[in-house]
């Protein structure tokens, strides 16, 4: 983790099992994402926060490069959930090598 303001990981120091919350919108999802992760739209958290996996601690918060997921990580450790932003997202998940499920015909990507 760093010492800045929100708690962060790399993608290579997730322990294995982590099952990340993914905080983009239906479309990216979509494209692609990890295949264990909680859809959960940034968009949409704020009433959905029933929905966050109770079993993780802390919580991987994950977008496609960082910002969203970061600013997730600031309200929910406001709100007093344990979450750490995933560093570089999605981008660094893929070039990482890491899998990629998607909900379509084409391949997995990030978009």
């Amino acid at each position: 983790m760093n010492s800045g303001q929100v708690p962060s990981v790399l993608v290579g120091e997730l322990p294995a099992g982590a099952r990340p919350v993914d905080v983009r919108e239906a479309d990216e999802w979509a494209a692609g994402h990890a295949p264990d992760a909680v859809h959960l739209p940034m968009s949409e958290l704020g009433n959905r926060l029933h929905e966050l996996p109770e079993d993780q601690d802390p919580l991987y918060v994950i977008c496609r490069s960082g910002g969203r997921s970061g600013r997730v990580v600031q309200y929910l450790v406001g709100q007093g959930y344990p979450a750490v932003n995933v560093e570089g997202g999605m981008q660094a998940w893929a070039a990482a090598g890491k899998p990629l499920a998607g909900e379509g015909p084409d391949a997995p990507q990030v978009i």
